[in-house]
């Protein structure tokens, strides 16, 4: 017996089946492929070392300096081919692989250990290279540790040019296959052609690589972090790849082929349903308008926030420009990446947040490394004993005030007397900047977020000094229930619906209110349909989210009632089973939803 597949690719039959294997990983970029797995393993490169005869360093520096030189040609031809294929947005990653290559601190690195060892150029250049690479792999925070393929990325490059090698190209190679490798690189997602490449899955990687952010913006599907799937697969092995639940099935059964054939066609009704309602207001069935605001790490992200119609931008990290800068930007590259996303938004309010780093968010390979880093010198801690780099950053905030709507918002605020230095500091800014008749908002307001328990505490001594609260429920959770997300041994303990969590949140929100200062979510459970409502419910004014969840939250709100939503709130109030809360939670959701 055979059966045409959904993705009508090939024929399967039961005389050839082999043993269904499923791995799990991450969920990277939605959607479903099938087909033909082709394994795709980087070559370690055979970078020579040698000693130099005299008087050769100059020669060294010289073959160097043509080698960037080619370098950053060939990073702006795929610059101008990605913004032409997917636009600016996408584009943008690759100004990240020109700072990095044009990274001053790692280059003087390079010359020292030129002048110092009398080695040859490319072997000085890639031990300091790895040198980088292995100081952001060791990193806890995942967006920086996954940095680390924008680095890798751009030295495979150079070594390539300084030995002579040619780079092989994968959209050659990967016409329809699925693409099986350790990680793959910005530069090799930007080679693909969406309409031949099935999909691919990677050993390493997470949600925020930059080149996973591609492969949305291309639709292909991916997944990625399955730790040894190039160990597993063999190219010619049969795949299946779910893209919105993180699952890879290497010989997939035909019963399994047919489930995600149905699959598809349901989530594809599903997004067609949640775009109906994109340019619809964000407000309930009884008619209380509802703040949904969008996440971004930079101007590359704001096309999909304004795409997706959010009511601005309640989030801004700011880390990510100090990361692409592998060091302190100066004002006027500071001032140029928050005014564009200011622009970009229009009258909409864009929340910024001080920079968030510090602690296992070090900017510098030798920076001294924190037994506890996430409770160490970070965030607001690191900024008021680091003035002129704090300064730097409200300067170039406060002059994109003068052309939109900013919020200033701290991170990790432990106590008054922290949010009283912060807000000192920056009237102090002001009156530099009036004193050189540079325009900002005079009105602009401040915030503080809810991270801490101290803090969520103290929300009466908070509304004191700030003007907005924002809820970093990641934090939040972790220094609640004492967990360490990335420590595999007790990331299941990391409990969103836990009592201690559910009731922290309330008495915040309920304190907000009672003080009329406005209070937003801005963590994972904003994004997550299933605590959206039970947030609302309790009196959030608004949500915070990832721009693709954007839509499917929107859906949920026009069905809700925020009567209903508050009535779950008593109710979820008196379980005191986890499990139990997010049973009645995706009861709720169902419910409210319908059928679809």
């Amino acid at each position: 017996m055979s059966r045409y597949t959904p993705t009508d690719l090939y024929f399967v039959t039961e005389e050839n089946a082999k043993e269904e294997i499923i791995l799990e990983g991450i969920a990277a970029s939605p959607g479903v492929a099938h087909g033909a797995a082709l394994l795709y393993l980087q070559k370690e490169l055979d970078v020579p070392c040698y000693d130099l005869q005299e008087g050769a360093i100059d020669s060294e520096i010289e073959r160097f300096d043509q080698a960037i030189l080619e370098t950053r040609e060939q990073i702006s031809a795929v610059r101008r081919k990605v913004a032409d294929s997917l636009g600016e947005a996408e584009a943008r990653i690759f100004d990240a692989h020109l700072m990095v290559l044009e990274d001053s601190a790692l280059l003087d690195e390079v010359i020292s250990e030129l002048r110092t060892t009398n080695k040859n150029i490319e072997f000085c250049y890639n031990k300091i290279a790895q040198r980088y690479i292995a100081f952001f792999s060791s990193m806890e925070d995942e967006y920086l540790k996954e940095r680390v393929a924008d680095i890798q990325d751009v030295a495979r490059r150079l070594l390539h040019n300084m030995i002579g090698m040619q780079k092989s190209n994968l959209g050659e190679l990967a016409a329809h296959s699925i693409i099986v490798s350790e990680d793959i690189t910005p530069s090799d997602t930007a080679d693909m052609d969406r309409n031949k490449l099935l999909g691919f899955i990677t050993d390493a990687g997470g949600q925020t690589s930059h080149a996973v952010i591609m492969a949305r913006s291309m639709r292909i599907p991916a997944v990625v972090g399955l730790h040894d799937a190039t160990n597993r697969i063999e190219s010619g092995d049969e795949l299946l790849i779910d893209g919105y639940d993180g699952i890879v099935v290497i010989n997939p059964s035909e019963s399994r082929l047919f489930k995600y054939g149905k699959l598809v066609s349901e989530r594809r009704k599903l997004d067609e349903i949640y775009s109906s309602v994109i340019s619809e207001p964000s407000e309930t069935l009884d008619g209380t308008p509802i703040g949904l605001m969008g996440n971004v790490d930079g101007a590359q992200e704001m096309q999909q926030v304004v795409e997706m119609q959010a009511n601005g931008v309640g989030l801004f990290r700011t880390e990510g420009l100090f990361l692409r800068h592998h060091g302190y930007p100066s004002e006027a590259a500071q001032y140029q990446e928050y005014a564009s996303v200011v622009q970009s938004a229009g009258d909409q309010p864009v929340i910024i947040r001080t920079l968030d780093i510090g602690g296992d968010k070090t900017l510098t390979h030798d920076a001294a490394q924190e037994d506890n880093s996430f409770m160490g010198f970070r965030a607001i801690r690191f900024c008021l004993e680091n003035l002129d780099i704090f300064k730097t950053q409200l300067r170039a905030i406060l002059r994109a005030s003068a052309s939109g709507n900013v919020k200033i918002m701290y991170p990790m605020i432990s106590g008054l007397p922290e949010l009283q230095r912060a807000n000192q500091v920056l009237e102090s800014v002001k009156a530099e900047l009036r004193s050189e008749n540079q325009a900002f908002d005079e009105a602009i307001e401040v915030g503080a977020m809810v991270e801490i328990p101290s803090a969520a505490a103290i929300v009466d001594l908070l509304a004191q000094e700030a003007d907005f609260l924002s809820i970093g429920t990641n934090d939040l959770i972790q220094y609640l229930m004492a967990v360490d997300r990335l420590n595999d041994r007790v990331a299941h303990l990391y409990e969103p619906a836990h009592p201690a969590v559910l009731r922290t949140l309330k008495h915040v929100i309920d304190e907000a209110n009672r003080l009329n200062i406005p209070v937003s979510v801005c963590g994972e459970m904003a994004g997550d349909p299933i605590y959206a409502s039970l947030l609302l419910g309790m009196g959030a004014s608004s949500l915070s989210l990832a721009a693709s969840m954007l839509p499917e939250v929107k859906y949920l709100i026009r069905k809700m009632k925020i009567t209903d939503a508050r009535a779950l709130v008593d109710e979820v109030m008196q379980i005191n089973d986890p499990v139990a809360v997010v049973r009645r939670l995706e009861g709720f959701r169902i419910d409210t939803i319908g059928d679809m």
